[in-house]
């Protein structure tokens, strides 16, 4: 979820890379073949999503908060600016708990999506903000801090190879169970690797679910999203191992624009799967009609405000809870109102064309 700007050096030295190791990776689509996927979809754009009711995954997810009025609501606004795919965290605690009802959920999830006519983006693993998750109820936000509840799945086990048991299992019955499904997008596998100070500890943990994902051979296409340059062998995973290229940016245009450039060198389809932080020049009016142009996929952080408390900065609590002059994430408050009209504006305008 942070995005650390930096030279690109790295991504220049990981794209032969890529190449020599797509010829090992069983499974993973050819150039052809991704590419071939791409074009059958409009223009992938759309928002990170979790329902204002609730302040992280589990909350999300557990059978006594899962919340599918308020999900039927939220993605009606997302229909009606064009939005037409949700990246949207799972979490294993909330398998593990109940994995019947955990999975019935995740499908009744994905009804209501493709009634809004929206497809899904899942992402399975996580290393940003709590270390310690946990079933049951969860805490109530922070007032004024940035994501106060979210949590890493799998946590602090994050470098316990006892731990892989029980990670594959949930991986294994989640993509067996959807990898027909057409409703779904695209797999995230693992989301910002190395966060939160792990760096080369996540290691094993994302080569060994990228090797289940390819296992499995899911009709959709997997992938992690780069994130942080400086994670030179993680980042040379992530891109030997994904059908399509993700990843993060929170810059300005010009800056955004070098990566976007870089990464098409691979000849595979980029999606940005988190921009849009206002106070750092990455907006709706200066970054989403780039990534148009450039045929990239444009998913941005947050989209209405409530219990994730993001439309505060990463690291500019207000303790007092007042509201931003300046919202950090989010489009819409809680009651469907956008926060500012001219953005939505301009999405619906870039949705019709």
């Amino acid at each position: 979820m942070r995005f650390k700007n930096q030279l690109l050096i790295t991504v220049f030295a990981l794209l032969p890379l890529t190449r020599i190791c797509a010829q090992t990776v069983a499974n993973k689509w050819s150039v052809e073949k991704a590419n071939a996927w791409y074009a059958q979809h409009k223009w992938i754009n759309g928002a990170n999503f979790t329902p204002s009711t609730a302040i992280n995954q589990l909350e999300m997810w557990q059978a006594d908060t899962f919340d599918p009025a308020t999900i039927d609501k939220e993605l009606g606004w997302a229909q009606n600016i064009g939005f037409n795919t949700m990246r949207v965290f799972l979490h294993s605690v909330a398998w593990k708990e109940d994995p019947a009802g955990f999975k019935k959920r995740v499908d009744q999830y994905l009804s209501i999506a493709d009634k809004h006519h929206i497809q899904t983006l899942f992402v399975f693993f996580d290393d940003c903000w709590n270390a310690h998750p946990a079933p049951g109820k969860q805490p109530e936000p922070k007032v004024g801090i940035h994501n106060s509840g979210w949590v890493q799945d799998p946590g602090g086990v994050v470098t316990d190879p006892a731990q892989f048991v029980f990670l594959k299992s949930y991986v294994d019955d989640i993509l067996n169970t959807f990898k027909h499904d057409k409703r779904i997008l695209l797999w995230d596998l693992y989301n910002e690797p190395g966060n939160s100070d792990k760096k080369d500890k996540s290691t094993e943990l994302l080569k060994n679910v990228f090797a289940w994902a390819h296992a499995v051979n899911p009709d959709q296409p997997v992938s992690a999203g780069l994130w942080n340059w400086s994670f030179e062998k993680l980042n040379a995973i992530q891109i030997a191992n994904s059908d399509v290229i993700t990843y993060h940016n929170y810059d300005p245009t010009e800056s955004h624009l070098r990566v976007v450039q870089l990464l098409k060198t691979n000849g595979l389809p980029v999606i940005c799967t988190e921009y849009m932080a206002r106070p750092r020049n990455s907006t709706f009016g200066t970054i989403m009609p780039m990534l148009k142009k450039e045929n990239v996929g444009a998913i941005n952080w947050g989209f209405v405000s409530g219990k994730t408390n993001t439309i505060y900065a990463w690291d500019t609590p207000m303790p007092g809870g007042d509201e931003p002059k300046l919202w950090f994430h989010d489009i819409f408050r809680k009651d469907g109102q956008p926060y500012k009209k001219e953005e939505t504006d301009l999405i619906k305008q870039l949705n019709s064309n």
